[in-house]
């Protein structure tokens, strides 16, 4: 009954939800990205668990805690190997075991062509439209596919006897799917895909199009953020495979196999009401003296170096608001927390020495005396390090060039209980089509983008706090705990349909 009530969703609901819905079954996640790390500092030798920096992390790991079950995923950081059993388990949290972490151990080679490789220099730009060439090495295709049995393998390992529900995320594991139907075909498996679906004419180009759209199809269920993803797979499946899609019940027919494509966009968590969210205001005063922002209009940017979040664009935006509008000199600063990422590949490794030199070069053309209009902080940040900077920030930049949703939109909305905030949002992203009330742009119209940011600044008071509460409550109801609850849902009715 209280799950028919069209109430809020919380962790409670939710896992009353799996209670009634998937009873003694344990859910199964995988993903390549690892919710919690071990890392060896290499000069103090102290060993510290981090949850590492991914949309993924931050969106499944508070469905874990209020659901249990097992997360399989990469065992990637330098003292993940001291802190697991026999078994290459553990539990967590670490200070509040709610679910089991499963590691999966890769090599250096595994790791460059499954990883590096084959998702990251093939998959990610393919499905991402910015105009970065996608590469595809046969050698990465051919470790990607024995990476995925090798999860395949450890995932089998831990499935009950009957009917395991099995949720897995994203572009690094087209062909799972299929490994584990082979072998466990009363498995009900649902695909998450957390990035953009291009056309058919843009996945034409990839040599390997129908072993991976064979692969999906082995799952019951493939999930994207936004309708369009999904028309594009369902255009895509059509015109490069042969199978019968089924337009009325968005759905595809392959060798007598039925698979479901949906739309669930994702969230965050969304204590919108939690005082516990605040920060202490003793770290907002440090950061704010360390800083010098004491008087100054203060906007963020919260990202991953990579190509597809338009830092460069971002930056050329600023640049140009103050060519434009010199009055703001002195009083406006834009912050921009970067967290490097896959600096292995070449693209990336490029693109980290490009953002330092623009900056370098734009704050010296507009700097005056000790203050500087960007302040660059490039390291890894822990969701309790960012959200005070959410808390400071009278704006908030979210300028991403392709994105399946960003959740960093959704996280700042989520932090401004004092409704004090204005979110200046790319139309390129997933999480445009549902915060309307966020001032839209195009980040690659330079002079667009600039004219937003005064925009922002210069937005009455009560018209702010208007659109803020607009969108608070837009995340307020669509949180994670409906997102998990929607994908469930669809699961166990494939399951009775079956």
């Amino acid at each position: 009954m209280r799950i028919q009530k069209d109430e809020l969703w919380t962790e409670a609901k939710l896992k009353d939800l799996i209670r009634a819905k998937l009873g003694e079954n344990a859910l199964f996640v995988v993903s390549n990205r690892e919710p919690y790390m071990h890392i060896i500092n290499q000069v103090t030798g102290e060993t510290k668990c981090v949850r590492p920096a991914s949309g993924v992390v931050t969106a499944i790991d508070p469905v874990m805690r209020a659901c249990g079950g097992t997360w399989v995923a990469h065992g990637s950081a330098n003292a993940d190997k001291k802190f697991v059993n026999s078994k290459n388990k553990l539990g967590v949290p670490p200070d509040d075991n709610r679910y089991i972490l499963k590691r999966v151990w890769l090599s250096k080679e595994e790791e460059e062509g499954y990883y590096y490789g084959f998702s990251n220099e093939g998959l990610w730009p393919l499905c991402h439209t910015t105009h970065t060439r996608p590469i595809f090495r046969e050698t990465d295709w051919q470790m990607y596919k024995k990476v995925n049995q090798k999860f395949a393998e450890s995932i089998l390992e831990e499935l009950p006897s009957k009917n395991p529900f099995i949720f897995i995320q994203d572009y690094h594991f087209t062909p799972l799917g299929r490994m584990i139907k082979e072998k466990r075909p009363d498995a009900t498996i649902a695909l998450f895909w957390h990035i953009p679906w291009p056309n058919p004419e843009v996945f034409s180009i990839c040599p390997y199009q129908k072993e991976i759209l064979d692969g999906m199809l082995g799952c019951d269920l493939i999930g994207f953020h936004v309708q369009n993803h999904c028309n594009n797979f369902l255009d895509t499946v059509n015109r490069l495979l042969e199978s019968r899609v089924d337009t009325e019940k968005f759905s595809v027919n392959r060798r007598g196999k039925e698979t479901f494509v949906r739309s669930f966009p994702i969230s965050v968590d969304g204590k919108i009401t939690d005082e516990s969210f605040s920060s202490k205001q003793e770290d907002l005063d440090l950061i704010r003296k360390e800083l010098e922002l004491e008087g100054k209009i203060v906007a963020v940017g919260v990202d991953r170096i990579d190509y597809t979040k338009g830092i460069i664009e971002r930056i050329l935006a600023i640049d140009r608001f103050f060519e434009k509008y010199p009055q703001y000199k002195n009083k406006f600063v834009f912050i921009q927390l970067a967290a490097p990422s896959r600096t292995h590949i070449k693209r990336y490794h490029d693109l980290m020495g490009e953002i330092d030199e623009l900056i370098e070069k734009k704050n010296w053309k507009h700097s005056d005396g000790n203050w500087q209009p960007i302040i660059y902080l490039k390291k890894h940040f822990s969701p309790e390090e960012i959200a005070p900077y959410y808390e400071l920030a009278d704006i908030c930049i979210v300028s991403s060039l392709h994105d399946g949703m960003n959740l960093v939109a959704k996280e700042y909305i989520a932090a401004k209980t004092d409704l004090n905030g204005v979110l200046v949002l790319s139309e390129f992203t997933g999480a445009a089509r549902e915060l309307l009330e966020a001032i839209k742009i195009n980040p690659y119209s330079i002079e667009e983008f600039a004219d937003s940011i005064k925009l922002a600044i210069e937005m009455p008071q009560g018209e702010k706090s208007k659109r803020m509460e607009k969108m608070r409550n837009i995340i307020k109801e669509n949180n994670i705990y409906r997102w998990a609850a929607n994908i469930i849902i669809e699961l166990t009715g494939l399951k009775k349909a079956v």
